[in-house]
């Protein structure tokens, strides 16, 4: 499935347009992350534990949105728009949710 942030994909003329797909997670931080991540704050550099996070999220989100375009006979998905949020009381929660547009080829 060839997903793009592009509304065309070079060489590859769009046939039908079959529709939005969207994808969604939403994951919690759990304590052990908070904690590295506060004392990666204090003594600098980046939080692999949250980046890790960020990428599954992300690459999850991303798989159900072309799974869905697939299910309706799509060969592709253009359009592309992430969006991240936080969730929660205390922000303990990321949302990942995606769309774009599912097309024939």
């Amino acid at each position: 499935m060839i997903v793009s942030t592009t509304p065309t994909l070079e060489g590859s003329p769009i046939q039908e347009y079959l529709g939005v797909v969207t994808g969604e997670t939403i994951v919690g931080a759990n304590i052990l992350k908070d904690f590295l991540a506060t004392v990666r704050d204090i003594v600098g550099g980046r939080s692999a534990a949250y980046e890790r996070a960020l990428h599954d999220a992300r690459e999850q989100a991303i798989r159900e949105m072309a799974e869905r375009a697939h299910d309706m006979g799509a060969d592709a998905v253009v359009g592309m728009d992430l969006d991240y949020e936080v969730l929660g009381a205390s922000n303990g929660m990321l949302m990942v949710t995606c769309s774009g547009t599912a097309v024939k080829l």
